[in-house]
C-alpha cells in the first residue's frame, strides 16, 4: 500500500531541514570566523611589534640606517622564523648569484675560496679552463689585496664581493705564496662548471663521476655515458660522494637512460596532493651498476640512488646518505630578491621517504684511512661479483 503525507507535514519537514542546514552552515563558518579573527589579531601584534621596534631603533640607533639591508634582513628574518634549515630568502644579489649557480656557468675567475686562519683568502680550489688556472695560480695561494683593497681590513665577505664582477671587466689581485707577494692581472669571463666527468677503468668498468645537478649536466652525463658505452664499458660505478644535489630537473634527464618506463619520483604537498617530479621514459639501459655515496650526498644525489636502488638497478656502496627529502620552490619577491621556501617532500616509487634519515646503503663502507679509498675499492668488488 502506498502512504502518503499531509501537505502540512511536508512543509514541516522542508522547514526543520532548512533550519538544520542554517545551523550547521552558521556554526562552520562563525568557526572559520574565529579562527579568521584570531589569525587577524596574532598578526596585528606582529606587525605592531615590529612598527615599535622601527620607531624605537629609528629614534635611538647611533649610526646611518640603510633601508635596502634594513629590508633585506626583515625578510632574512621572517624566513628564518620558520626555523627551517632549508628555506631561505634571497637578496637581489643573492638570487643573481644562485641563478647563475644553477645554469652551470659562472662569471669570474674560476676560484674556489676559504678563509685562511691568518685572516687573508685561501685559493682551496682553481676550475680548469678558467682565469686562474691560465695564470699559474695554484691550491694554497693566499689572496692579500683585490685591487688594492686589504683582505684583513675588508674582511672575508666583502673581499670576496670586491671579486665579483661582470664578463669582461678586469680585477688585479695581490697573490701570496712562499712569503713572496706577486701581482696577477685577471680578465673575468664565463665559465662552464663541468659537474660530470668519466673515466674507463679495468674490467670494462665505466667511472662516472656527479658533483651537482645543474642545468647543463644532463648534457654532460650522456656525453659522458654514450662515451664510456661507446669504448665497450659493461658495468657502470656512479659516484655521487660529496654531490649537495641541485635541480630535480637535471636529475630526472641523468635517469632517464638508466631506468625503465615508469613514475620515479613524486612531490607530496601541504594539502595532500602529490605531483609526479621524476619520470622514465621506455629506453632503459640494461646494465650493472654501483652507486657509491657517503655522508655528503644529499637531495637529488640521494634520489639518484634511491631511484636506481628501488627499480633494481643498482647496489649502493658507502655511508647512510645526508637525509634531505624535501622540495624548494623559489619565488621571485619583489626588489629583486627571491624566496626559497620548503613546499614539499619527496617520494620515491618504491621505498620509504628519506628525509631526515638518508638513503641506506646496502654495503656500508667507511673510509677509515685518508690513504685508502675503502668504498672505492669495495664498489669494485661489488661490481666484479656481477661479471
Amino acid at each position: 500500500m502506498n502512504k502518503k503525507i499531509s501537505l502540512g507535514l511536508a512543509l514541516s519537514l522542508i522547514a526543520i531541514s532548512v533550519a538544520v542546514t542554517f545551523i550547521l552552515t552558521s556554526f562552520f563558518s562563525l568557526q572559520s570566523f574565529n579562527s579568521k579573527v584570531v589569525d587577524v589579531n596574532e598578526k596585528s601584534k606582529k606587525y605592531s611589534s615590529l612598527q615599535l621596534m622601527d620607531t624605537y631603533v629609528r629614534d635611538n640607533f647611533y649610526g646611518d640606517i640603510n633601508e635596502g639591508d634594513l629590508s633585506d634582513g626583515i625578510l632574512k628574518g621572517y624566513i628564518s622564523g620558520l626555523d627551517d634549515k632549508y628555506s631561505r630568502y634571497l637578496t637581489a644579489d643573492e638570487y643573481l648569484s644562485e641563478q647563475s649557480d644553477d645554469s652551470g656557468e659562472l662569471v669570474g675567475l674560476g676560484l674556489t675560496l676559504a678563509q685562511d686562519e691568518s685572516g687573508y683568502i685561501r685559493i682551496s680550489e682553481i676550475l680548469s679552463d678558467s682565469p686562474a688556472a691560465e695564470t699559474g695560480l695554484i691550491e694554497g695561494d693566499l689572496i692579500i689585496r683585490i685591487d688594492g683593497l686589504d683582505v684583513i681590513d675588508a674582511g672575508f665577505d666583502e673581499s670576496v664581493d670586491a671579486m665579483r664582477g661582470t664578463e669582461g671587466s678586469n680585477v688585479t689581485l695581490t697573490i701570496r705564496r712562499d712569503g713572496i707577494d706577486t701581482d696577477y692581472s685577471f680578465t673575468r669571463r664565463a665559465i662552464n662548471v663541468v659537474s660530470v666527468s668519466g673515466e674507463m677503468l679495468g674490467g670494462y668498468i665505466g667511472y662516472i663521476k656527479i658533483t651537482g645537478f645543474k642545468k647543463n649536466t644532463p648534457e654532460q652525463f650522456i656525453e659522458t655515458l654514450e662515451r664510456l658505452t661507446t669504448n665497450g664499458a659493461k658495468y657502470l660505478l656512479f659516484d655521487l660522494r660529496d654531490d649537495p644535489g641541485g635541480l630535480v630537473s637535471a636529475l630526472e634527464e641523468c635517469l632517464d637512460p638508466l631506468l625503465p618506463e615508469g613514475v620515479v619520483a613524486t612531490a607530496e604537498y601541504k594539502d595532500g596532493h602529490s605531483e609526479t617530479i621524476v619520470y622514465s621514459d621506455a629506453s632503459e639501459l640494461d646494465l650493472p651498476m654501483v652507486v657509491l655515496v657517503n655522508e655528503k650526498t644529499a637531495s637529488a644525489a640521494e634520489l639518484f640512488a634511491a631511484a636506481l636502488k628501488d627499480f633494481g638497478k643498482a647496489s649502493i656502496v658507502g655511508m647512510q646518505t645526508f637525509g634531505k627529502g624535501v622540495m624548494q620552490a623559489t619565488t621571485p619577491f619583489e626588489g629583486g630578491g627571491a624566496i626559497v621556501l620548503t613546499v614539499a617532500e619527496y617520494k620515491t616509487a618504491f621505498s620509504p621517504s628519506y628525509n631526515g634519515v638518508g638513503v641506506t646503503p646496502d654495503y656500508r663502507v667507511e673510509n677509515e684511512d685518508p690513504d685508502i679509498d675503502a668504498q672505492y675499492s669495495k664498489a669494485i668488488e661489488v661490481l666484479k661479483m656481477g661479471m
